[in-house]
């Protein structure tokens, strides 16, 4: 078989995954679509994206079930039923032992998470003409993740530079101790994050960058020596999550994934660019769930 006819099959499959996602899928579905036997489809599946065909629809149903239970406040029952997990309980241990923690408590916390985000199988044939053969083991791909999150009115401890615009000049201007400080607040909403001021809150002969930590709007507790509190709007945020990477290669898969925001064109969510909102943050660094980064957005709609 022609190299480019196994691609297409395998692509034909992964889209017919797609479209069935929410319904019971079957080998015979995937080799009629693939246009070969149930066994030679499975093989070709496995050979080109690295995973067998039940192991790649699973780990999409968890994580769009994931972004699901992201989104707002929905029945964990609901979401396991609507990606055909037979059980409640069989949902919740797919899906902690994914991604390290049960369904109900990440609807409540909604910490990153790494996302199974494949790639198409066309784009394997290209990869193969630079001498790139297994998908699987790519650590350079470009994919990224989007979603859209609401962030409720609440409140921000953070703590200012002079002129910095970016993490290195923030540490040299304040130090590099800011972000522990930032983990000893128990209250936290979320987990710490380094940010761009929008220049409504950038007050004279401060820094556009800083970091800081979010607080419910309701938080009466202790702010550290040198930091400050300030109240931010409820805003929804356009978050973006690349592929994980190696740790050592950090600063790449920064850069990756701003050329990707730099062209984004957030209209297609039916969004516009909204930072007068709040700040554009980012979360730290680790390569194992990929490099995460948001920007405020308002939805186009919302103003008719």
């Amino acid at each position: 078989m022609e190299n480019r006819d196994r691609i297409q099959a395998v692509q034909r499959m992964q889209d017919c995954i797609d479209r069935h996602l929410m319904e019971p899928i079957s080998l015979l579905m995937l080799a009629r679509a693939a246009g070969y036997s149930p066994f030679h489809s499975a093989r070709l599946f496995k050979e080109i994206t690295g995973k067998t065909p039940f192991d790649y629809i699973r780990a999409l149903r968890l994580s769009e079930a994931a972004i699901r239970l992201g989104q707002g406040s929905v029945r964990v029952t609901d979401v396991a039923f609507d990606f055909i997990f037979e059980s409640h309980e069989g949902f919740t241990r797919a899906f902690s032992k994914q991604f390290g923690i049960n369904p109900r408590l990440y609807g409540q916390k909604k910490p990153p998470l790494k996302l199974f985000m494949p790639e198409p199988a066309s784009d394997y044939y290209l990869n193969k003409q630079k001498g790139e053969t297994d998908m699987s083991n790519k650590t350079d791909t470009k994919t990224v993740f989007v979603q859209v999150v609401d962030r409720p009115e609440r409140k921000l401890i953070l703590k200012r530079g002079k002129k910095a615009t970016h993490y290195f000049d923030y540490c040299e201007e304040v130090g590099c101790d800011v972000w522990e400080e930032l983990t000893k607040i128990k209250d936290a909403l979320y987990e710490p994050i380094g940010m761009w001021l929008s220049k409504n809150m950038i007050l004279p002969g401060t820094s556009a960058y800083a970091q800081g930590v979010e607080v419910s709007k309701e938080y009466k507790g202790k702010v550290p020596q040198g930091f400050e509190i300030v109240s931010l709007p409820a805003c929804k945020m356009m978050v973006f999550q690349g592929q994980p990477y190696d740790d050592a290669k950090f600063e790449e898969a920064i850069g990756d994934l701003w050329e990707v925001m730099k062209v984004y064109d957030p209209k297609i969510y039916g969004f516009e660019w909204a930072d007068d909102d709040g700040p554009r943050f980012q979360l730290e660094p680790m390569g194992y769930r990929g490099y995460i980064e948001a920007r405020p957005v308002r939805q186009l709609n919302a103003r008719q």
